[in-house]
């Protein structure tokens, strides 16, 4: 699955982003839910709890997504490998 999401364009950074956006709608929920429902504080206080634990799970995935970032870069380098690098540095010094 985070694969998948990986290929999809999907970056941890978003995932980060969602988690900080899920705690402040959590907040933000239940103000609104105490301040403008005539439910009371526990119908608030469900709210606020319900959109919260969304929170853990996307930094989850963003913390699985960072892993898979870093995976993919170990995997393929983008200037080859130290020995490649190595025998072209010493090349292009020997004719010198």
């Amino acid at each position: 699955m985070i694969k998948k999401l990986h290929q999809m364009g999907i970056r941890s950074g978003h995932m980060y982003t969602a988690g900080a956006a899920s705690i402040a709608l959590s907040f933000g929920t239940w103000l609104l839910s105490k301040n403008v429902e005539q439910a009371g504080l526990d119908r608030a206080d469900r709210w606020g709890i319900f959109i919260g634990q969304w929170a853990p799970t996307f930094i989850a995935l963003g913390v699985a997504l960072r892993l898979e970032e870093t995976h993919r870069d170990l995997e393929e380098p983008e200037f080859g490998t130290f020995d490649q690098a190595e025998t072209t540095r010493t090349r292009s010094h020997a004719g010198v």
